[in-house]
Parts: structure tokens; C-alpha cells; sequence
């Protein structure tokens, strides 16, 4: 890659109609509720329209989205047709994400955005059954947003047809290098024509992301509106001090004592969130976890929950996190702090979004005082630190066992008395001839009684013998 020139931030347009953009797109920015574009729209619309490779890295929630699909729909445009014919409609552009959350975000920016234009889009992504994916390939598709492991799962089976896309994007290209997508990214792109409009667009641009650039970008733009692997200026840092034991119990009292209504919690792990969303479910608190082993379903309907207001506190991995999209999220609170720094800013960039005021709280243990330091360092600035006072009292478990005075029998030993149910005499072992079948066998024992039985019934002897008899002649009831 050899990057040609940055974006020059004083000679861009300030207002969508002066990006030169079709009447249908901008009718459809206005009934967005979109007035003036943000930085990384103004810089990048006006090149990706004129044909160059980007590489554009923004903070998360500037609009990075609309950057590249406003102009992709206008490049796009010319080939808008309302014909049944599959072969009209090819994959045209595709965009990759890392995650469904994502690619299901940027597919509704997509469909949003060109709503006066007759293109047609689709998201193709993991979780879920295919045969709807198979339906919108076969049926004709320009637009496909996708994660890359089940857009090869369609290229396997010779659903999708990716010979004729023109413009490919590389959306979030840092996370889906860390979630170890490298291979099947150079996959496709063996599937797609060399010559092609690349977009690489990125929250943080690590020096893998720069190596791939070099690889994929010819000539890029290079714009950069805001310091590299920065946070929005309108968040507020904040961490705690509390040990690990107490870190639950510093959450549930945040969220309580405040009185929050939506607040996105971070943990490292799946299992981590879920054991979280359990325990402040105990403490009476509205939660649910967001994670790569849940279904698409689950996940769906875990956001959809927050968003309304049904869940107060939603639990989510770094991988979730990834599309989680919620206007004015007022705060996020880091329960363990990531192993990444760059992570931290990926996380706190779901609030504070487009201007509006942010809030995040880390909870910091003393094993993750190195970890702090490190984010400070990546953000240069300090991040000041305060102990939470949570009080004397201790956590109750559930899982504590009843004190001796609950217990049912207590009563009993303190001589009050307590119903009981009448007992059932136990069956006897003692047969009517006398047999005990509680004692072990003996076959003394057993002749005896048997003995005794024909002594009292000289008939059943009279039989044995008639049998016995029968049975040394060669057959009981022979002529």
C-alpha cells in the first residue's frame, strides 16, 4: 500500500447536498433525521464516490457506517432495475463484518439509507438456518453484507456468486483480524475480481491492519479523524477500587443507589457473563447475557429487551459487543478490564456516541492495576480512581444451608410437638406356612416345613408321588 494523501479536513463539504449525492439518498438521510454529516462522512463519501481505495479509521459511533454506505448506493445506482430476473441483480458490493450484530446493523443502515433506490440487500451470517440466505442468492442480490465463515459456507455449496463484485469493504477489519478471520478473508477474496473498490475502515488501526492494507489497498486515501486508538471526548472515565469477592456487590450497589435504567456491562468472558447476569438477577436486578454461544435468537431478543427497557443491565463479551448500536447509551461499566487497551476503547465507544455525554466505570481489582496503567498510557491521560464504599454488611448466599432452628426437626427437639402422617404397618416376612423369607436359606429348613405342609395335607403328598412316579416311567399322564 502506498497511501496517496490525507483527507484535507478544511476543504470538505459541511451539508449532505454539498456531497454531491443522488435526491433519493439525500430524501432518505432526511427522513433519518440526518442534517449536517460528521467528520469521517464529509472526508470520506467524496472519494469513495470518485473510485479510490480508503482506509478510514474513526472513533466508533461517528458515523463510520454511512460513510461508505451512502456512496456505495450511488455507485450502485446505475444498476437499480426492477426485473424478477436473477441475473439482473449480482453481488455487486460486499461488505464484511466480524460479528451478526454488526452485519445486521450495517444491512438496516444499508436498506435504510436506500429505501428510494431499488437495490436489493441482504445479511448473510452464521446461527441460523440457510435456506432463507439461499433463497436471497438465488432470487438476485446487489448488496450483501456478510461474516465471513458463512459467506464461505454459500461458496461451498455454489450458492453465491461473488464474480461480479465491485466494491468490496473490510468493516471493523482490527476485530476480525483478532477473532482470527485472516484465512478466510484471503478465501474470498480469491472468489472476487482483482480489480475492484477497496474500503477498509476501522475503530483502532493496529500493525496488522496496516500490513493487510498493504496487501488489499492500492493507492488508498488515507483519512484519520481522530487521533489513533482515542476515546470520544464527551465519555467520563471512572474506576473503582474493589476486590474481586466485592465486584458483584459494587455493581449491584451502582446500579441500585443511582437508580440506572440501561447499562452495558463488560466481562472477558462467556461464562463470566452469564454467572453475572445470574447473580444480579438474585439480587433483584433485570439482567441478561449477550455472547457467541448464545443463539441469534437469544441475542436478538437480549437486545431487543434493553433497548425497551425490560433489562436494566446487559452483560456482553468484547465478540457481542461488536453492533451493539443504542442511541444515548448512558453508561457502560467495564466488570473486568479487557487484556487489550485498544479492547477498552472499543467497549466505552458504545456510549458517548455522536456528541452525546457518556459514562464509564471500570471496577478494578488489584491484580488489574497493570491493565489500568495500560489504558492510561494508550489514551494518555489518567483515569482517576476512588474507593466504593459498599458497607458492613456481608452478601447472603442462596446457597447457605437453613440455621438449626429452621430446620423442620428443631421444633420437634424442642419438644413442641409437629403432625405427623400415620405410619403403614411394614408387610410381614413370615409366610402363612411359616416360612420367614427375612432369614437366610437353608435347605434343612426348607424340607422341614415342607414336611410339615403334606403333614397336614396327606393328599398333596398322595400327588407328589403320582408325579414322581410319572416322571421315572418315561412321562407324567402316559397310557
Amino acid at each position: 500500500m502506498t497511501a496517496n494523501t490525507d483527507a484535507d479536513p478544511g476543504n470538505v463539504p459541511t451539508a449532505f447536498a454539498e456531497l454531491g449525492l443522488l435526491p433519493e439518498l439525500l430524501r432518505a438521510i432526511t427522513e433519518q433525521g440526518y442534517s449536517e454529516p460528521t467528520p469521517i462522512q464529509r472526508q470520506a463519501i467524496p472519494p469513495v464516490l470518485a473510485r479510490r481505495d480508503i482506509m478510514g479509521s474513526a472513533q466508533t459511533g461517528t458515523g463510520k457506517t454511512a460513510s461508505f454506505a451512502l456512496p456505495i448506493l450511488q455507485l450502485l445506482a446505475p444498476h437499480a432495475n426492477a426485473s424478477p430476473s436473477p441475473a439482473r441483480h449480482p453481488v455487486r458490493a460486499l461488505i464484511l463484518t466480524p460479528t451478526r450484530e454488526l452485519a445486521v446493523q450495517v444491512e438496516a443502515s444499508f436498506r435504510a439509507y436506500g429505501r428510494h433506490v431499488p437495490l436489493r440487500t441482504a445479511v448473510v451470517y452464521g446461527g441460523v438456518d440457510m435456506d432463507p440466505q439461499i433463497r436471497a442468492f438465488h432470487g438476485g442480490i446487489e448488496v450483501v453484507v456478510a461474516t465471513p465463515g458463512r459467506l464461505l459456507d454459500h461458496v461451498r455449496n455454489k450458492t453465491a456468486n461473488l464474480s461480479r463484485v465491485e466494491i468490496l469493504v473490510l468493516d471493523e477489519a482490527d476485530r476480525m483480524l483478532d477473532m482470527g478471520f485472516l484465512p478466510d478473508i484471503k478465501r474470498i477474496l480469491a472468489q472476487i475480481p482483482k480489480q475492484r473498490q477497496n474500503l477498509l475502515f476501522s475503530a483502532t488501526f493496529s500493525d496488522d491492519i496496516r500490513r493487510l492494507a498493504d496487501e488489499l489497498l492500492n493507492r488508498p486515501i488515507l483519512i484519520a479523524v481522530a487521533p489513533r486508538n482515542t476515546a470520544a471526548e464527551t465519555v467520563t472515565h471512572q474506576a473503582y477500587s474493589v476486590s474481586g469477592d466485592d465486584k458483584r456487590r459494587a455493581l449491584a450497589h451502582l446500579v441500585t443507589s443511582r437508580d440506572l435504567r440501561q447499562v452495558l456491562v463488560f466481562t472477558r468472558t462467556r461464562l463470566g457473563a452469564n454467572r453475572l447476569a445470574r447473580g444480579l438477577e438474585r439480587d433483584g436486578i433485570n439482567a441478561t447475557a449477550i455472547h457467541s454461544n448464545r443463539t441469534q435468537a437469544e441475542r436478538e431478543k437480549a437486545l431487543a429487551d434493553f433497548k425497551n427497557g425490560e433489562v436494566r443491565v446487559l452483560v456482553a463479551t468484547d465478540v457481542a459487543s461488536r453492533g451493539i448500536d443504542i442511541e444515548e447509551l448512558p453508561i457502560v461499566v467495564n466488570y473486568e478490564l479487557p487484556y487489550s487497551p485498544e479492547d477498552y476503547v472499543h467497549r466505552i465507544g458504545r456510549t458517548g456516541r455522536a456528541g452525546s455525554s457518556g459514562e464509564a466505570i471500570s471496577l478494578v481489582e488489584p491484580e488489574e492495576h497493570k491493565l489500568l496503567a495500560d489504558i492510561e498510557r494508550l489514551l494518555k491521560r489518567s483515569i482517576p480512581r476512588e474507593t466504593l464504599a459498599l458497607g458492613a454488611e456481608r452478601e447472603h448466599r442462596d446457597t447457605r444451608r437453613p440455621r438449626p432452628e429452621a430446620h423442620p426437626r428443631a421444633e420437634h427437639r424442642r419438644g413442641t410437638s409437629t403432625a405427623r402422617e400415620p405410619r403403614h404397618p411394614k408387610p410381614s416376612t413370615v409366610a402363612a406356612d411359616g416360612f420367614d423369607f427375612s432369614k437366610p436359606y437353608e435347605p434343612a429348613l426348607a424340607q422341614s416345613a415342607t414336611e410339615a405342609r403334606e403333614r397336614g395335607n396327606p393328599q398333596s403328598v398322595r400327588a407328589r408321588r403320582s408325579i414322581t412316579k410319572a416322571v421315572l416311567l418315561g412321562g407324567h399322564g402316559s397310557k
